[in-house]
C-alpha cells in the first residue's frame, strides 16, 4: 500500500493533470465570468502548478490518503480545541511540547488562533494581518509552524488556521504602497477622493462595531482619500473586483496550505464582495469566489478542507455549503445554535433551541457544522425574534434581559461577564465571558459557596454533553476543559483595555491543569467527566454522522430531548436547562443502558435534577417491543 502511494506521489505531473482536468472547465468559466481576463487566469493555473510541485512528499501522500476518504473530517472521533499560541504555551515550539496534554484531552484537531504577523497595538486579536507569509516574531517562524504541523500529523492530529481574506492591516506592504499613492496598489482596496460614494455605501451597509469603530470608511488626510474599513480603521478591505487581489490571495492560501494545514478557516466570508447599493453581505460573487477556492484546493492540496465563518441567521448560513454537485465550504460554524443555547439557559426554555435543532437536522447529512459553546469572539444575540415574539419576547427588551442575566444583574443569576459594543442609541450589545464564568463557577468560587459550585459544575457538564450529542464536529475552547474563568487583567493592558473580548482570551493556567486528575477539585470533576463523555462519543456508533437525528418531545419546555438512531441502535439524551428538578414525560417505556455508568435501568418519566442530563441507549427490535 505504502509503495503504491509513493509511486503515485512520484507521478506528480499525471496527478496534477487529472485533478486539473476534473475542474478546469468550471474553474475557467467562473473566473472568466467574474474577471474576463485570460492572462490572469493563465497565471493562476501556472502558480497552482508551481505550489503543487513545492508541496512536500509527505503532504502529497496525505492528499492521496484523504482523497480516498473525503469524509475523514466527519468521523465521530473528531474533537477540536481552539487556542491562542501565546496564551497556551508561549510560542509554536511551546505548543509542540504540549501535544501530550492535548492528546490527553482527546483532541485530534488543533485550531490555532491567528498567529501571522500583525502590528502591535493594532492587531484585532491577530485579524489585522501585515504579512501572510510571516509568523508573528514572538511566536516563531514558518519553519516552526511546519515542524509543529508535522509533529501533529505524527500524533494523529489535524491542524486548523485562520485565513483572513476580507482585509489586510494598514501595515501590509500593499497598504503602505497604496498610502504612498501607487495606483496599482490603491486599486487593491477601495479608495475615494471625496465623501460622495462612501456616503452612498453608508446608506445600505450596516456597521459591524457601531461603538468601537463606527462607520465603514476611514479618512486618510495624508493622501486626501477615504478607504473602506468595514471592521476597524486599521483593517483595509480588499477589492476582489481586481483579479490581482484574488490571484495573490490564492497564492497566500496555497503557501499556507503547504505549511501542513489540514483545515483553513475563511474569516468573515460573507463580506468579501462589495456592491454599491447593497448591504455588502452574502452577495452571489462571494459564492463564486468560495467555489473557486474549493476547486483550487482540490487541485493543489486536496487534503485541505475549508471552514467558513458565517455569523448569520440560518437561511444565510446554509448556502455557503454550496450544493452537492458544486460544493463550497466543507464545514460551517453552528453560530445560531450556540447563541440559542445560551438563550435557553437564561430563559429555562428550550422551545427556540428545539426549533433551531429541527431545522439543522432536516439538512442534508453532507452538511457538516462545527459545534461549540464558546470561542474567541463575543456572543451576538442573533436569535429568531419573529418566533420569540409569538411567545411574548420582544427583541430589544429580551436582548437587555439576556445581557443583564449573563452579567449577573438579574436575581438568581450566577453568571459573570461583560458587554461588548454596548450601543447607547440602539441599546443593543453583545456579550463576553468564558463558559465556566457564564455557568457560575467564577461567582461560586468568589463566594466560597460549595452548593453553588456543584450547581455550576453540573450546568457546565450538561452543556458540554449537549454539545457532544449534536451532529458535526465538537470544538472545545482552551481552558473550558478545566473550568477556567474570566481574566480581568486585560484592563491593565492599554492595548487591550478597550476590547472586552480579551476577558475570555486570558493566559492558559497550567496550575489548573495540574489538578485535572484530582476528582475533589473543580478541575478534576470537569476534566474527568468530559474525558468520559468524549470516550463514549468515540466508541458508540450512534454518534456517527450518518445517524438519524431528531429532537425528542418530553412535554416540558425546560428539557431538551435528542434522539439518535443508527443501524438498529436507539439513543436518547435528555438535558435539563433549568436549575430546578424537572420531569421528562417520555413517549415510550423501555429498558435502557446508561452510557455513562453502564447501569441497566428502566426509564419511565425520569426526574432530572437541576442541569441534569442522561445518555441512554437500547436496540430496536420492534417499535412496541423494546429490548436491550
Amino acid at each position: 500500500m505504502e509503495q503504491k502511494m509513493v509511486k503515485n506521489v512520484n507521478n506528480t505531473e499525471k496527478i496534477f493533470a487529472q485533478r486539473m482536468e476534473k475542474h478546469q472547465d468550471e474553474l475557467r468559466w467562473l473566473y472568466m465570468e467574474l474577471y474576463g481576463n485570460d492572462a490572469m487566469y493563465a497565471e493562476l493555473c501556472e502558480q497552482m502548478h508551481d505550489y503543487y510541485l513545492k508541496r512536500s512528499t509527505e503532504l502529497k501522500k496525505r492528499d492521496i490518503k484523504k482523497e480516498k476518504n473525503p469524509d475523514w473530517f466527519k468521523e465521530k472521533e473528531m474533537l477540536g480545541m481552539m487556542l491562542y499560541v501565546d496564551n497556551f504555551a508561549g510560542n509554536l515550539k511551546g505548543v509542540e511540547k504540549k501535544l501530550a496534554y492535548l492528546k490527553e484531552c482527546n483532541v485530534n484537531c488543533l485550531h490555532l488562533m491567528p498567529f501571522l504577523d500583525t502590528p502591535k497595538g493594532k492587531s484585532d486579536g491577530g485579524y489585522a494581518v501585515a504579512d501572510f507569509r510571516k509568523v508573528r516574531p514572538d511566536l516563531g517562524t514558518m519553519k516552526d509552524l511546519a515542524r509543529l504541523t508535522e509533529k501533529c500529523h505524527e500524533n494523529g492530529m489535524n491542524v486548523c488556521m485562520d485565513f483572513v481574506m476580507n482585509h489586510t492591516s494598514e501595515e501590509h506592504e500593499w497598504a503602505k504602497r497604496a498610502r504612498a499613492g501607487e495606483g496599482e496598489y490603491m486599486s487593491r482596496y477601495f479608495f475615494y477622493d471625496n465623501g460622495d460614494i462612501p456616503a452612498r455605501y453608508e446608506e445600505t451597509v450596516p456597521q459591524v462595531f457601531p461603538t468601537t469603530a463606527p462607520g465603514n470608511f476611514t479618512w486618510l488626510p495624508e493622501i486626501g482619500h477615504y478607504v473602506l474599513t468595514t471592521f476597524y480603521p486599521y483593517q483595509w478591505d480588499l477589492n476582489y473586483r481586481n483579479p490581482r487581489v484574488f490571484n495573490e490571495m490564492m497564492y497566500n492560501f496555497l503557501f499556507l496550505a503547504n505549511q501542513g494545514m489540514d483545515i483553513i478557516r475563511i474569516d468573515a466570508v460573507p463580506y468579501i464582495w462589495k456592491e454599491l447599493g447593497t448591504s455588502c453581505r452574502n452577495l452571489k460573487e462571494v459564492h463564486t469566489i468560495v467555489r473557486m477556492m474549493r476547486m483550487i484546493a482540490e487541485i493543489v492540496c486536496p487534503s485541505v478542507i475549508l471552514l467558513g465563518e458565517v455569523v448569520m441567521e440560518p437561511e444565510k448560513v446554509v448556502p455557503y455549503f454550496g450544493t452537492v454537485e458544486k460544493p463550497e465550504c466543507h464545514m460551517l460554524y453552528n453560530v445560531t445554535t450556540m447563541a440559542t443555547t445560551w438563550n435557553s439557559i437564561a430563559t429555562r426554555d428550550i422551545r427556540l433551541l428545539k426549533k433551531q435543532m429541527d431545522i439543522v437536522s432536516r439538512l442534508p447529512k453532507q452538511y457538516t457544522f462545527l459545534n461549540y459553546l464558546r470561542c474567541h469572539d463575543d456572543i451576538g444575540w442573533g436569535l429568531d425574534f419573529d418566533t420569540m415574539k409569538q411567545w411574548g419576547m420582544e427583541e430589544p427588551s429580551h436582548k437587555r434581559y439576556l445581557n443583564d442575566y449573563f452579567t449577573g444583574k438579574i436575581a438568581g443569576s450566577i453568571s459573570r461577564g461583560e458587554l461588548y459594543n454596548d450601543d447607547p442609541v440602539t441599546q443593543d450589545a453583545r456579550f463576553c465571558g468564558t463558559t465556566a464564568s457564564m455557568c457560575g463557577i467564577e461567582a461560586a468560587g468568589f463566594e466560597g459557596n460549595a452548593e453553588k459550585m456543584q450547581t455550576a459544575i453540573q450546568e457546565d457538564l450538561m452543556l458540554h454533553a449537549y454539545m457532544l450529542t449534536q451532529s458535526g464536529i465538537p470544538m472545545l475552547y482552551s481552558g473550558d476543559e478545566l473550568g477556567q474563568v474570566n481574566d480581568y487583567s486585560y484592563k491593565d493592558n492599554a492595548e487591550k483595555a478597550s476590547d472586552s473580548r480579551y476577558l475570555h482570551r486570558g493566559a492558559f493556567l497550567w496550575e489548573l491543569a495540574d489538578k485535572r486528575k484530582d476528582f475533589s477539585t473543580v478541575q478534576g470533576q470537569l476534566f474527568q467527566m468530559l474525558n468520559r463523555l468524549e470516550q463514549i462519543r468515540r466508541q458508540e456508533n450512534v454518534f456517527s454522522q450518518e445517524a438519524e437525528v431528531y429532537t425528542y418531545d418530553v412535554h416540558n419546555d425546560s428539557i431538551l430531548g435528542i434522539l439518535r438512531e443508527y443501524k438498529g441502535e436507539r439513543f436518547i439524551a435528555l438535558f435539563n436547562f433549568s436549575e430546578s428538578e424537572q420531569t421528562a414525560w417520555m413517549q415510550e417505556e423501555g429498558i435502557f443502558r446508561d452510557l455513562i455508568n453502564g447501569e441497566i435501568t428502566e426509564m419511565k418519566d425520569p426526574v432530572l435534577k437541576g442541569y441534569g442530563f442522561v445518555w441512554v441507549k437500547y436496540k430496536v427490535y420492534n417499535i412496541y417491543r423494546l429490548k436491550y
